[in-house]
Formats: C-alpha cells, structure tokens, sequence
C-alpha cells in the first residue's frame, strides 16, 4: 500500500512539475523572446532605409488577396447571426432589438476576431512558410553576408503591412455581415427594414467600430509578430518548415482569442463598463 502511495505521489509530482516546464519554456521564456524579436524588428521602422516598397507589396498580400474569403465569411456571418438573434429575441417578443444585436455584435467581437482568425491562416501561415523555407535554404544567410539586414527587408515590412490591412479587411467584414443581416432581415424575415436601420444607428455608436478596429490592429500585430517569428527562426528542413508554419499558425489563433478577452475589458473600463 505504501509503495503504491509512493508511486502515485511520484505521477503527481512529475505531472505538475511537466505542466511547470511547459509554461516557463513555453510562455515565459518563448513570450520573451517574441517580444524581443518584435522590438527589434518594429525598431527599423524609424531606421533607413525605408521599405515602403516592400510595405505596399505585403499589404496587397495580406490585405487585396484576403478579400474574398473575408467577405464571403461575413456575409454567411451575418446571415447566420441575424437568423440565430432572431430566434432568441423572438421568445420575449423583442423583434425590434434584431439590428443592434447583430450591429454591436458584428462590430465588436465577431468582426475583429473571425478576421484576424482568417488572415492569421491565410497571411500569417504563409509568411512563416516563406521566411522558414528561405532560412532552411540560406537564403537569409545569403541576405546578411550582402550587408541587407533581414528584420528589416523581411520582418519589419510584414508587421506593419499587417497592422494596417487588418482592420481595413475588418471594416469590409463588418459591412457585409451588416447588409447579409439586412437581407436576411427583410427579405426572409419579412421584418421592417426602417426599424433595422434605425435601430441600429441608434444603439450602435463610432465608438462600438473603432473598438473592432483597434482589436483588429492588436490582432495584426500579434499573429505577424508570431508568425514571423516562427519561420524567421526556423529548424531541420521541409519538417521544420512545416513545423514552423503550424506552430506559428496555432499560436497566433489561440492569442487571438485570449488577447481578445482582455482588450474587451481593457476597452471597456475606458468606455465606464469595465467587467
């Protein structure tokens, strides 16, 4: 019996401490070293030379070549959230209430997130992808021995193409989850479109977008500062390339859905209705 004790204390040591290892390698020390990578990339934003070039190229990557599958998610979006909104508010009779559920709905959590889960995917797995095929190649070796500053023609770039397409992409989301909500609405509910309208404008303020908008940024930032990170530091061939690509992906989504958490109270105690 005593051994038996002994053995299950020795199983329960070696659990907790496996959960210790995994979160000081895992989020302290891989959190440090993100955030050290990141300030040194974003520091060649202020350093010549200037890679507009390169900004305006990844912004049409991240941004232009995102734009059918962000309006396509927002339009179903909408659809669906309008129909499930009705469903509830239908019980207490409040029909009425439908535009601004959806409104506040859409332009502060479902936008922000769903767009920044979409473009960390699409985006931000490929830039892991292509900076981890051109270490595991040499090619950013290549770049340094040339006197070319890798952060600053393959990172840097990236971050604040990201930073900025993100919460454009974000807006085009919010409108066509706004004008499916419309559709579905009018045209399948056969609910009042005045009232829709109206009620949206009243209870849906500039304050409700920009605080999508300013997530969508802090989501830009985040999933291209991991991702980059991830192929920029890449290991061990094609599988590392994978690897890289799948880790950076992951942990970008996850981050997301956390970072998303605390910015809504954050946003909220500045607006007077902190949680």
């Amino acid at each position: 019996m005593e051994n038996i004790m002994n053995k299950t204390k020795e199983i329960i040591n070696d659990f907790i401490l496996s959960i210790g290892h995994f979160f000081y390698n895992t989020i302290i020390i891989e959190t440090g070293k993100i955030g050290v990578f990141f300030i040194d990339s974003i520091s060649w934003w202020f350093k010549k030379p200037y890679r507009w070039n390169e900004v305006i190229y990844h912004m049409e990557f991240v941004g232009n070549k995102s734009m059918i599958i962000i309006m396509l998610t927002g339009g179903f979006t909408g659809l669906v959230f309008t129909f499930q909104a009705w469903v509830g508010l239908s019980i207490v009779n409040a029909e009425n209430l439908i535009g601004p559920t959806v409104g506040l709905g859409i332009t502060r959590e479902l936008g922000p997130v769903l767009t920044g889960l979409i473009i960390a995917a699409r985006a931000g797995g490929a830039m892991a992808a292509r900076l981890g095929t051109m270490r595991v190649t040499e090619q950013i070796d290549a770049l340094e021995v040339m006197g070319v500053d890798a952060k600053n023609y393959l990172v840097a770039p990236r971050i604040l193409a990201s930073i900025i397409s993100t919460p454009l992409l974000t807006a085009v989301f919010d409108f066509v989850a706004l004008c499916g909500g419309y559709f579905l609405n009018t045209y399948i509910l056969h609910l009042d479109p005045a009232i829709f309208l109206e009620k949206t404008r009243f209870f849906v303020d500039p304050s409700d977008i920009n605080e999508g908008l300013i997530k969508a940024a802090v989501f830009g930032l985040f999933f291209s500062t991991i991702c980059t990170y991830r192929g920029y530091y890449t290991k061990g061939g094609a599988k590392g390339v994978g690897d890289a690509t799948n880790q950076g992906v992951v942990a970008s989504m996850v981050s997301i859905i956390i970072i998303d958490y605390f910015l809504t109270k954050i946003i909220g105690m500045f607006k007077g209705h902190g949680l």
